[in-house]
């Protein structure tokens, strides 16, 4: 699962930690298991890091991800979902042929690497894609990244016309607000990481506004290194 000798972090990402700490605990026993101690890093990817050369950022979060390759030097991003994705070790459920279609979150539009490490995932995981029209590099927002830009009425209307183009409306997501958006827009999103865990996804705090505002709290009170 990777080189030995790199110095690795988890950074679960705001959203993550909001959505289901629970989740988050369940990661770090599973990696601590596979990698050994695992320093967790619950500072925003918005803060510069502070983390040493070579060291390689764990990341669940599409945007974590973009940030953590585009805004800095070092460290390096690796997402969990290609770890997943060669690991024979880890216990996949079995979702018995569930068909699902897919929203590919934005901040992946060009990780190829991503888009088929995700849909490696569901493969492993008795999950049948069913793909939309706009898919992998093609792929539409969910609505959530027009707030606060547009009025919070205009948001809802995006994301229920986002929703309205899947072609199922059991849809997997591997990012946090996709998932809020899709509830907004009445489908039954699948947070991957719930389905890793046979767990149910839960729609939480979906009103765009109440969402990001308590995303923003979070970063405010996650500048720091750990």
């Amino acid at each position: 699962m990777g080189d030995p000798a790199s110095r690795f972090v988890f950074a679960p990402g705001c959203a993550l930690f909001l959505y289901k700490p629970s989740l988050v605990e369940k990661l770090c026993v599973y990696l601590e298991a596979r990698r050994g101690p695992l320093p967790l890093l619950s500072a925003c990817c918005h803060h510069t890091p502070g983390l040493p050369p070579g060291t390689q950022v764990i990341t669940t979060c599409p945007g974590c991800d973009r940030r953590y390759r585009q805004n800095y030097p070092e460290p390096r991003s690796v997402s969990l979902w290609e770890l997943l994705a060669g690991d024979d070790g880890f216990p996949f459920p079995d979702h018995r042929g569930r068909k699902m279609t897919i929203i590919d979150a934005c901040p992946t539009r060009d990780q190829r690497r991503i888009h088929d490490a995700v849909r490696a995932l569901a493969a492993r995981m008795n999950i049948v894609i069913v793909e939309p029209a706009h898919t992998r590099e093609k792929g539409a927002c969910c609505g959530d990244t027009f707030y606060p830009a547009l009025p919070v009425a205009e948001v809802v209307e995006r994301m229920q016309a986002r929703g309205n183009e899947m072609p199922l409306d059991d849809i997997l997501v591997y990012c946090v607000s996709c998932s809020k958006a899709m509830f907004v827009a009445g489908k039954r999103p699948g947070y991957l990481l719930d389905l890793l865990f046979a767990e149910e996804t839960v729609p939480g705090t979906s009103d765009p506004a109440a969402w990001h505002g308590e995303l923003d709290a979070f970063m405010k009170d996650h500048q720091g290194v750990n």
